[in-house]
């Protein structure tokens, strides 16, 4: 399979430089007049297949609310993943894996190796037991053409003990995962198949996030009180790797399926305006 940063570039230029969420919270699933059941997660999941699967660059589910409802949570999941992916989307697995040895190399059998029936274009991980722990999520992830996005700067106030802890060299823990990123990425073209994960809702960091040479997903849009234009006070003027990210704003509008599509055509517009403001 073709690497995950040209296969996630040919979809940015394609359908635009836009991820939505599928995120079934159980007052999301109320106000869609949907029963907090498997029943209704499906339906849910299903209507969001119907509205967006051919027509935005990636979709982004998150698996807690589909685990939460057992084997039959994570059965509704794994179709999900394979009708997305059917459709022509890439799918971005919200897991945010990590953990050591055989362990993340489990847990990259299960979500990046494309023998798996639960395979997923590309998955979050969560680097705070140590970028090396990541490995082989990343080597497994790199052999089936997958992608990895790695947790870096969050908008949560219990993030900043952690991210912004400074090691013995001046770096902060965030700053030293983008380097191990930038590292990992080196010499990709169009760019690596690492990523991280960046709050649009963060404010100016104070961070270097543009040399990673690989994707940022910047979560934090709309519901979370993050605009559009907000992507230049975080991420500075070069903003063509940077991946928007709704879930909120867009299944708000559900579950009539044309609403679903012209929420999400909104933000697109919104996001083109800021980050390809020549095109």
């Amino acid at each position: 399979m073709e690497a995950y940063g040209a296969r996630l570039r040919a979809a940015m230029d394609k359908r635009g430089p836009l991820c939505v969420g599928i995120d079934p919270h159980p007052h999301l699933l109320s106000a869609w007049g949907l029963p907090d059941s498997p029943e209704g997660l499906a339906r849910f999941a299903g209507t969001v297949v119907e509205a967006l699967a051919d027509r935005v660059a990636v979709i982004k589910p998150q698996s807690a609310f589909f685990e939460r409802f057992g084997a039959v949570g994570v059965a509704i999941l794994e179709s999900t993943i394979r009708q997305l992916r059917e459709a022509g989307t890439l799918v971005l697995l919200d897991v945010k894996r990590g953990d050591i040895g055989s362990t993340a190399a489990a847990y990259a059998d299960a979500y990046v190796d494309a023998k798996s029936p639960m395979f997923a274009d590309a998955i979050t991980v969560n680097p705070y037991l140590g970028f090396g722990s990541l490995l082989p999520v990343i080597e497994t992830a790199a052999r089936n053409g997958a992608g990895v996005f790695v947790v870096t700067l969050t908008s949560n106030p219990e993030g900043v003990t952690v991210q912004h802890a400074r090691d013995t060299d001046g770096r902060t823990v965030a700053q030293r995962i983008f380097d191990e990123i930038a590292q990992v990425n080196a010499g990709a073209e169009p760019f690596g198949m690492v990523g991280a994960v960046v709050g649009a809702n963060t404010g100016a960091t104070g961070h270097d996030v543009t040399h990673i040479n690989g994707p940022v997903l910047a979560p934090g849009l709309g519901a979370q009180g993050a605009t559009a234009a907000d992507l230049r006070t975080v991420f500075g003027k070069d903003l063509s790797r940077i991946l928007p990210s709704y879930s909120r704003e867009v299944l708000g509008a559900g579950p009539d399926v044309a609403a679903i599509r012209d929420a999400a055509e909104r933000v697109l517009v919104a996001c083109r305006a800021v980050i390809e403001p020549d095109g």
